[in-house]
């Protein structure tokens, strides 16, 4: 079976008229132009994570095709045994590409950028730009990542699963221990550059902007005395776009709606001795 595309693909080159097999393997895969792009890929993705914002601001600024499979953690919907197919780990985001999975955010955005090919400046083709990218993305998770967790779910999510407020000392330690790996993303990351890799954004930004985003939407000044930091937020905001960042952020700066979720009595019970040791 042939087909012929009246347009030009983008980012492969197809061009207009040109008439190729259905069953033609690309080497990249890209857009609804293209035999082996039309299917696209899964992405499931609850917004209300840092992690699976930054995914899926990443696919929507690259215009990259995917079909959004929405999940919602608070209600245990990872335990499902369909997602347990997809991602045995039980965590978001995960991708679902044709017979392939994959989990894990860094991992997840790195596929994409270089499957679809997308902008250098994401992930640098260059050795020692794209190291600084990956140096972060490696770091984030045991320094700032752990925090933002830790006290989002106190604040947030301890009062859903446990019908009373988290203990306000925990919360306060919780918040002590973001000020050192904050130091350091200004110190070591950012530095006195536009974005913590250069002059353009990239994945690195991308990551912490959404981890920080978690805290700024339910009320922490995280950046009190940190300008550098101030700065760098709005400028990877703009570059997002408004429109975007509001789509991508709706249900986390809306977080007061999350009092209203119903939770089953019995997750609740799974999660109690998790959240009681968080505040031990």
């Amino acid at each position: 079976m042939e087909r012929s595309f009246s347009s030009v693909c983008p980012l492969c080159s197809y061009s207009q008229g040109q008439v190729v097999s259905a069953s033609t393997q690309h080497l990249s895969p890209c857009c609804s132009l293209c035999p082996a792009g039309r299917m696209g890929i899964e992405l499931y993705l609850d917004l209300l994570s840092p992690p699976c914002r930054s995914v899926y601001i990443f696919v929507k600024k690259n215009n990259i095709p995917f079909t959004f499979k929405q999940m919602e953690v608070l209600k245990g919907q990872q335990h499902s045994v369909g997602f347990g197919k997809v991602n045995i780990l039980r965590k978001v985001p995960a991708l679902k590409d044709g017979g392939f999975t994959l989990a894990e955010s860094p991992a997840i955005l790195a596929y994409l950028s270089q499957k679809y090919k997308t902008p250098d400046h994401w992930y640098p083709l260059d050795m020692k730009k794209r190291a600084r990218v990956d140096e972060y993305l490696s770091w984030q998770h045991s320094a700032i990542r752990p925090s933002v967790f830790k006290i989002f779910w106190l604040k947030v999510v301890f009062p859903l699963y446990m019908d009373q407020t988290a203990p306000e000392e925990k919360l306060q330690e919780a918040l002590e221990d973001l000020a050192i790996p904050l130091k350091q993303l200004e110190e070591k990351f950012l530095q006195d550059k536009p974005f913590l890799v250069g002059n353009m954004i990239s994945l690195a930004d991308l990551v912490a902007f959404t981890d920080l985003m978690q805290l700024i939407a339910i009320g922490y000044n995280i950046f009190e005395n940190m300008p550098k930091l101030v700065e760098w937020h709005n400028r990877v905001k703009k570059t997002v776009g408004k429109e975007l960042f509001q789509e991508a952020h709706k249900v986390i700066l809306n977080f007061q709606d999350l009092n209203s979720m119903l939770i089953e009595p019995q997750l609740k019970e799974q999660m109690k001795p998790r959240l009681l040791k968080m505040v031990a």
